[in-house]
């Protein structure tokens, strides 16, 4: 699985929202692909991502691997794309209002322009 990285306060702007410490919180990025999480122990608040640079017909789904089976946890949905001074790139956001996951279930984002997908584990 993918590495993940704890932050106490992470990409503000894209989830218009104040960072909760716990162990639901994490920000991973893989290449040109990122995904922020939200949330309290195994409870999701809510989860986004971003790819960099902008395109037409750019999507992002988030599905969850747990016990090695992978469940698809949201449909495609457009990313909007948005520009901050000279960077551009596409984001899209969920809300769950707490969805309870597994300890030890990795959730993960997939857009369909990119390569990688960067997974966050949820753990106690």
């Amino acid at each position: 699985m993918k590495k993940m990285i704890c932050a106490a306060a992470a990409t503000a702007f894209l989830l218009g929202g104040a960072a909760w410490p716990a162990h639901a919180d994490a920000t991973v990025k893989e290449g040109k692909v990122g995904l922020v999480v939200k949330g309290k122990k195994l409870s999701v608040k809510q989860a986004g991502g971003w790819m960099d640079g902008h395109g037409t017909g750019v999507k992002a789904r988030l599905y969850s691997v747990y016990k090695g089976v992978r469940t698809d946890t949201t449909r495609w949905k457009d990313a909007t794309p948005t520009s901050a001074g000279m960077t551009k790139f596409s984001n899209v956001n969920w809300k769950f209002e707490g969805r309870k996951f597994a300890s030890g279930t990795w959730l993960c984002i997939e857009f369909n322009k990119a390569d990688v997908t960067p997974c966050a584990k949820i753990h106690r």
